[in-house]
């Protein structure tokens, strides 16, 4: 039997009373039935208990206790874990957190180990469809399981097979997100699950729901936002990055460090100082809520850690694996959690916090679009106010969730072939990487198919239902060269900025089955996650024909433009596409001017060169000119095409954006860091400009 405590304080949405009461697994015969209630009932008064409760403001006397005794799922046979319905890190509501690992669920609470995570977009799962925006393998080193004799639990080794295997199918993923949904409705507010798979009979189980206990409260009229005010490239540069590991909350923050092995040693701690150990328990929580910052070896989203840095608003890495050891004889250092990924730097950076009331924001006619491009920040900007995404990049996905050339990954069998009988030692290499990085896929292409389509899919439902431009791979040959066995399928270009990039190379047979692994992940988000708000965006198309030869090769490949509403956009770069913008308005359904590139080849300049680049200018009359022209031909082509900005000009230079306003620009694409400003900005031209009339 499982004896598990359940307190009248425990688990309210203002306070999650994590891990300070007892719960016992494997409990057997009628005296140690009674014995484990008891102790039970006991650890109401520990010394944790009774100090936690002293911080929260609670009567000792007034809190009570029941113990309920269930059923012993066997998920030491198969897996158990922790479920949310909401994104524990962002407050993102439309998103199922679900993590995993092999044996007891103990393993995950208490953050011993660092489980499979997935996430699952409620508004579509709700319409049938299968969006799994997310699955992160998890290293499940060891599993907790009972003993064979006697009572009680051991920890076990997991072997490597096993580690590079998803604890769920995609159905169970889906199941228990489903269940989420279901519990979430039923109390009304976001949800704490503990669900356990039985190994015998293969049945899910939920053993235990309690409200969440962070995001539920926090105040929806206003935001706060952490930007660090540091180059991270230069700091990547000079070396300053210690160490990483997974983001707990967006905050920043900095201080001493100070290492601690052990909670005995916990006197040692002083208050601001940045806490550095394996992973952490409730006794650990007096220093805790003292720190400036936690960094943790171990641990996933859902284990202590995590809970109570989140709860007390503290930035928080788990799961660095070498943190103690790295931060060793470090001094001072800055934790950063406000990009998504948990980096430690070295000193204390500049950093500033960026408040909004949210009901004093204007609406402007103008759309006010982002630029996007990493998944994991998708749902923490997704609610930064906005109009969808003007630019979602694949390269940083490629590069980030696949990171090998896609003809590498469908001529995996003949490369295997090749590395074994010419003996060629670097294709070696490249098989040894891509099995490295593909270990839970039999079809290396499938691989390929499920992270782009999953990294596309975050970024669409961070922003759901407001539209999202994704923009085919725009990578250059020495880009693409750079993916593990890039070197075998790319060409050496004298200058790659204007050679075989874009459009032009979808159509060549050269690269035509890669691009059919790109137009299968787009159709996988729209069909099977349901994610229709997601378009696409062709870059640097030549000639009005080579686009007719990409939307031919899409139809191809099962992305049919018009069908289920999917629109084709073209980026306006070149200035080919504004002198004949109106025979690429016949192809596409609409424009996005891409102000880096369009300046660049007006003006004749390379603008990765130090010589000219101070003549780069997209405020340059040559550009306002095919810029203002573009515009208003796409307005008056019949029917009319929408068109965009998504280059870096209008929060550069404020009078840019004013000319675009002039101009009618439809929409501005920018980073996050500049919508707000942009926002106000925009809203003030239109403003004035409405009271000229």
């Amino acid at each position: 039997r499982a004896v598990r405590s359940s307190a009248t304080a425990e688990d309210l949405p203002t306070a999650s009373f994590a891990g300070q009461q007892e719960t016992y697994l494997n409990v057997r015969g009628e005296g140690e039935l009674v014995g484990k209630v008891m102790e039970c009932f006991a650890s109401l008064f520990t010394n944790r208990a009774i100090s936690y409760r002293v911080d929260k403001g609670f009567d000792h006397l007034s809190v009570y206790l029941s113990v309920g005794v269930q059923k012993m799922v066997r998920s030491d046979l198969a897996s158990a874990g922790v479920t949310f319905s909401i994104d524990t890190e962002s407050g993102f509501k439309d998103a199922v957190y679900i993590t995993g690992a092999y044996g007891l669920g103990e393993n995950v609470v208490q953050g011993t180990v660092n489980p499979d995570q997935f996430y699952v977009f409620k508004p579509t799962l709700k319409e049938g469809f299968r969006p799994i925006v997310e699955k992160k393998l998890g290293t499940k080193g060891k599993k907790l399981v009972y003993k064979e004799k006697g009572t009680g639990t051991k920890q076990k080794k997991v072997e490597k097979e096993e580690q590079r295997r998803f604890v769920l199918t995609d159905d169970e993923v889906l199941t228990l997100a489903r269940w989420a949904c279901i519990i979430e409705e039923h109390y009304g507010t976001p949800m704490d699950i503990e669900w356990a798979k039985d190994g015998r009979t293969n049945e899910l189980f939920v053993v235990q729901a309690r409200p969440e206990t962070v995001h539920s409260q926090k105040d929806v009229a206003s935001s706060e936002t952490y930007v660090l005010e540091e180059d991270i490239e230069l700091l990547n540069e000079e070396g300053r990055l210690l160490v990483s590991g997974e983001a707990v909350g967006t905050k920043i923050g900095y201080g001493e460090v100070t290492v601690i092995e052990s909670a005995s040693d916990i006197h040692k701690f002083k208050p601001g100082q940045v806490l550095v150990t394996n992973m952490t328990d409730p006794d650990w929580e007096p220093i805790m809520k003292i720190a400036g910052a936690i960094v943790a070896n171990r641990g996933g989203r859902t284990c202590h850690a995590a809970i109570i840095s989140r709860e007390l608003g503290i930035p928080c890495v788990i799961g660095t694996v070498k943190g103690t050891r790295v931060l060793k004889g470090a001094k001072d250092v800055t934790v950063d959690c406000s990009g998504g990924v948990g980096r430690i730097y070295e000193g204390k950076l500049k950093y500033r916090i960026d408040k909004l009331a949210l009901d004093k924001l204007p609406r402007p006619r103008t759309r006010i679009m982002m630029n996007a491009g990493v998944p994991e920040n998708a749902f923490v900007q997704g609610q930064i106010p906005n109009d969808g995404v003007g630019l979602a990049r694949e390269e940083f996905i490629i590069n980030s969730y696949i990171g090998i050339h896609p003809q590498a990954l469908i001529e995996y069998e003949e490369l295997k072939k090749r590395a074994m009988e010419e003996e060629d030692r670097k294709i070696a290499k490249v098989i040894k990487e891509i099995d490295k990085r593909s270990a839970s896929y039999e079809d290396k292409v499938q691989f390929f198919i499920d992270n782009l389509a999953r990294g596309i899919g975050k970024i669409a439902a961070g922003f759901y239902p407001n539209e999202v431009i994704v923009r085919l791979s725009d990578f250059k040959t020495n880009e693409y060269g750079n993916l593990i066995g890039g070197y075998l399928y790319e060409p050496k270009e004298s200058n790659p900025m204007i050679g075989w990039r874009g459009a032009s190379r979808y159509y060549d047979d050269k690269f035509k089955p890669a691009f059919r692994l790109e137009c299968e992940a787009i159709k996988k988000v729209r069909e099977e996650m349901g994610l229709t708000n997601v378009k696409v965006m062709v870059p640097f198309c030549r000639t009005p024909e080579e686009g007719r030869k990409v939307i031919r090769t899409m139809e191809e490949f099962g992305l049919k433009q018009g069908e289920n509403g999917l629109e084709v956009y073209v980026m306006c770069e070149i200035p080919s596409n504004v002198i004949l913008a109106d025979e690429f308005a016949d192809v596409f359904d609409g424009f996005s001017i891409g102000s880096n590139d369009l300046t660049q080849l007006t003006l004749g300049l390379d603008r990765d060169s130090d010589l000219v680049a101070h003549l780069f200018d997209e405020r340059n009359e040559a550009v306002k000119r095919l810029v203002k022209h573009v515009i208003k031909v796409a307005h008056e082509h019949e029917p009319r095409r929408k068109i965009g900005i998504c280059g870096q000009a209008p929060s550069d230079f404020p009078e840019f954006a004013e000319f675009l306003v002039e101009c009618g620009i439809d929409s501005m694409s920018l980073n996050p860091d500049a919508i707000i400003s942009t926002r106000f900005n925009v809203a003030e031209v239109e403003k004035r400009i409405e009271n000229k009339k």
